[in-house]
């Protein structure tokens, strides 16, 4: 008898794993975005995500997973929706709304969103599912169908006028633009260049139009990325921006390119055409390269000096004499502190040139995720005992990584959140395991930061305007973290409102973790 109920119980097993599996493959090949989100922990994050709304967003899962739904909206934050979604979730109840969301380049889409509750044997609502459709082919024809009940006489003889001005202004923006601009026909052939084009690359006018493109210049121009951005990603991906090309001409020398590309899709005279403008950035890179490089030399050569005064203010430290007055030991403390803080300066410079050349790398080995930042978060609180550090959450013991970078990573975001919160004396450090991610959020109650600053406050030297005239720094501690994180295969991210405080989150995937067991 026990043998027939084992068997029984290893089939029902392998049939629901079948089950299961099956199931999710559904969901995968749906054509609707599908997400589940954790109702059990804070900000409801994203733990389940399709393949179709990696599609429909232009994200991709590590960019998703962890995020509140509500990072889709982006700026566009007045829509009515989201207090009826937000009413929903605090009620458990169902709702549909369609919804203005923005895919990662920036596109509008309209979304048809169907949010349910998932409860458990308790009735408590554990889980939300939302099933997502992009009707924005369908609002379009809406917004269209209302245009044209309009006058049809009169829109039309507008129409004519405008676009009689329209090309002749576009024209001559097209041809006194300070950029390279060339227009291409379905098969690659050139129908018309500006000016600009042809005194970069040394052509005339006959030279170029009705020419392949990859004929130019006697085969100048047949170059493989250019090739790939015209034939392979701007069909997929239209349009496509800060495409990036090193060739080198024969008759100008060394160039590096930054391409914009654009098929039209219009029907009628214009139908199908390629629009590339090209960017000339091989001086800037010039002139980045050479900053790069007097950044890692300067740091360099003050490391080794600076090392021998840090050598010589703690020998004076240790052999102070007991007769010292206090002017004196609080001269030479002072002095210690500064270098130490000179000393860390340098070594954020020397961590942005090695990141800069490529020379930054993990050294990655299992270590104790939670005892790190318990340790992190202790040496901070330390150092800054009228703040109140809170840890709620628990992560990972076990992940295999940079245990220093990361540690850097935390220190960095730590020192921030105390910096920029000078009324405020609570940060709040929280860790959680989202699908195979590993999360940790650092929330300050402090300045925050405009919706303006958020988009670039990850780029190296940046600074906010009205912080950098009242807190000291150089705009490179961020950088460095997405750095870290990027290179650990993570993301990293800010939600902030303008003298709200902030929280910056990162995520770190775990599948390492998982093949290492």
């Amino acid at each position: 008898m026990d043998s027939f109920t084992n068997e029984n119980f290893s089939f029902s097993h392998e049939s629901l794993q079948r089950d299961f599996e099956l199931l999710t493959k559904a969901v995968d090949a749906s054509i609707s975005g599908v997400i589940i989100t954790d109702n059990q922990q804070p900000d409801n994050p994203i733990i389940y995500c399709n393949a179709a709304f990696e599609r429909m967003t232009g994200y991709v899962r590590n960019e998703i997973i962890g995020r509140n739904c509500r990072f889709l909206q982006k700026e566009d934050r007045g829509q009515k929706e989201r207090k009826i979604l937000k009413d929903a979730i605090a009620e458990g109840k169902h709702s549909v709304v369609e919804i203005r969301n923005y895919t990662k380049s920036g596109s509008l889409f309209w979304n048809e969103l169907y949010l349910s509750p998932i409860k458990d044997e308790k009735g408590n609502i554990t889980y939300f599912i939302g099933v997502q459709h992009d009707v924005t082919q369908r609002k379009k024809a809406e917004q269209d169908l209302k245009q044209e009940q309009q006058s049809l006489e009169r829109k039309v003889e507008e129409r004519t006028r405008v676009i009689k001005e329209s090309e002749e202004y576009l024209s001559s923006i097209y041809q006194t633009v300070r950029e390279s601009l060339i227009v291409l026909d379905p098969e690659f052939k050139v129908l018309s260049v500006n000016e600009h084009f042809l005194r970069t690359f040394k052509v005339s006018t006959a030279e170029t139009e009705g020419q392949l493109l990859y004929d130019l210049g006697n085969g100048q121009w047949d170059i493989p990325k250019l090739k790939e951005l015209v034939e392979q990603i701007l069909p997929t991906s239209n349009p496509v921006e800060n495409f990036e090309v090193e060739h080198d001409f024969p008759q100008i020398g060394h160039k590096t390119m930054l391409l914009n590309a654009y098929r039209i899709e219009l029907e009628g005279q214009y139908k199908d055409r390629i629009l590339i403008a090209i960017e000339d950035i091989t001086d800037r890179r010039e002139i980045e390269r050479r900053k790069d490089d007097f950044l890692s030399i300067a740091s360099h050569e003050l490391k080794t000096p600076l090392t021998t005064i840090k050598g010589y203010v703690q020998m004076m430290e240790r052999f102070m004499p007991e007769a010292a007055d206090d002017k004196f030991k609080n001269i030479v403390k002072k002095t210690g502190s500064y270098v130490e803080r000179l000393n860390s300066l340098i070594g954020e410079l020397l961590d942005v040139s090695r990141i800069q050349t490529g020379k930054i790398e993990l050294h990655k080995e299992p270590f104790d995720f939670d005892k790190m930042l318990y340790d992190t978060v202790e040496g901070m609180q330390t150092a800054n005992k009228e703040f109140d550090i809170e840890i709620s959450g628990k992560s990972v013991n076990n992940y295999v990584g940079d245990e220093l970078q990361l540690v850097q990573v935390v220190n960095n975001l730590l020192s921030n959140a105390i910096k920029y919160s000078p009324n405020a004396h609570k940060i709040v450090v929280h860790t959680s395991l989202v699908s195979d991610f590993l999360k940790v959020s650092v929330t300050d109650y402090g300045m925050g930061i405009s919706i303006e600053d958020q988009k670039n406050i990850f780029e190296r030297f940046y600074r906010v305007g009205d912080i950098q005239q009242h807190f000291p720094g150089m705009g490179i501690g961020l950088y460095v973290c997405e750095q870290v994180i990027k290179k650990h295969g993570g993301t990293i991210w800010v939600e902030s409102e303008k003298g709200k405080g902030s929280t910056f989150s990162f995520t770190l995937p775990l599948n390492e973790r998982k093949n290492d067991e």
